[in-house]
């Protein structure tokens, strides 16, 4: 498989052909965080048509350490367009903007650590209407594609992991910024707010890698990375990501190396130290300190996965950032 490279195509911003698996996923998920008002979050749609549904998620992060939070599937008939349980995403110009809305509702979690349990903990909290508004404006080259080779003027698709062990047969990320409004009840804010999204397509279970580290993270608008560290079930490690700097291509990470000290009964990530060497040999360090978590779950086939989502504070020499360092971990199987 020398000749075949992981290629971004100038379609990748847009929907894919669903190529007919049971699990077949395309996602599109942004994060952002304004520094100023100390309130940010996530939004993620992942279209499941096959399955007849897409799993809709609204996450938000108040100043007072509350979180606003809904997920969904709502039924879908195809994989025409993210646009699905009130929150919708549109591509006004691929890898430059795009347009965030979200009209709904959310509840709102004066302890987030309770969705441990989300029957109980939208049983037991009140929700209120959430109406999200925004532009995302691209700041870094693109990083990541789909493995790809040349054949003839085209580039034709590989397929690396089996349908059941694959995560992602396409996966890119871009740092960039959201600006606009965020109303959560009676509370508004203006956003400028600096963060990544992603999109990936192909067939997905959340129980196929082991676990995986998804470490997010903007110092402002000239300078992010994002460190990332799966773990196959048969062992194998997968390293990647990128760091960002303003006028310059992406350093493509090679190596991910994340120290961790966990907290709570529920053993949660809370302050992270990241070592992430780069293509070209530099080798980086970056702390991080949780300020508000929120464990998420996921059931399939009598697995019990957890995606554990942690607003986290980062500090990377004199330049301090925010971002989410997203943990996978499988409680029960």
């Amino acid at each position: 498989m020398d000749d075949v490279e992981r290629i971004v195509l100038p379609a990748d911003d847009s929907m894919h052909e669903n190529s007919g698996e049971e699990n077949f996923n395309e996602s599109a998920y942004y994060n952002f965080f304004d520094p100023r008002q100390r309130v940010g979050g996530f939004v993620r749609l992942g279209n499941r048509p096959n399955e007849g549904y897409a799993e809709m998620t609204v996450c938000f992060y108040l100043p007072d350490g509350r979180v606003a939070f809904m997920f969904e599937r709502p039924a879908i008939a195809s994989n025409a367009a993210h646009d699905a349980g009130g929150l919708e995403f549109s591509v006004r110009t691929p890898f430059v903007e795009h347009h965030i809305t979200y009209r709904g509702r959310a509840c709102l979690l004066t302890d987030p650590l309770a969705m441990a349990d989300p029957g109980a903990a939208f049983a037991a909290n009140p929700f209120v209407t959430v109406e999200l508004d925004g532009r995302w404006l691209g700041l870094s080259p693109v990083y990541g594609g789909e493995p790809r080779r040349r054949e003839g003027d085209r580039w034709v698709s590989i397929r690396a992991e089996s349908a059941d062990q694959e995560f992602a047969k396409g996966h890119i990320e871009q740092h960039g910024k959201t600006v606009g409004s965020l109303a959560i009840g009676g509370e508004r804010f203006t956003l400028d707010a600096p963060g990544i999204r992603d999109r990936s397509w192909g067939p997905r279970y959340w129980q196929a890698p082991q676990s995986y580290r998804w470490l997010t993270m903007s110092f402002g608008e000239d300078l992010g990375a994002v460190p990332s560290l799966v773990v196959q079930r048969d062992g194998r490690e997968i390293h990647g990501g990128y760091i960002f700097r303003e006028g310059r291509d992406n350093d493509t990470i090679v190596r991910t190396e994340v120290a961790s000290e966990y907290t709570g009964a529920q053993r949660l990530h809370d302050r992270l130290r990241v070592r992430a060497t780069t293509k070209n040999g530099e080798a980086i360090e970056i702390t991080g300190q949780v300020l508000s978590m929120i464990p998420l779950r996921n059931r399939r086939g009598g697995k019990v996965t957890r995606i554990a989502e942690g607003l986290t504070e980062w500090r990377w020499g004199d330049r301090i950032g925010y971002g989410l360092a997203e943990y996978l971990d499988h409680l029960a199987e």
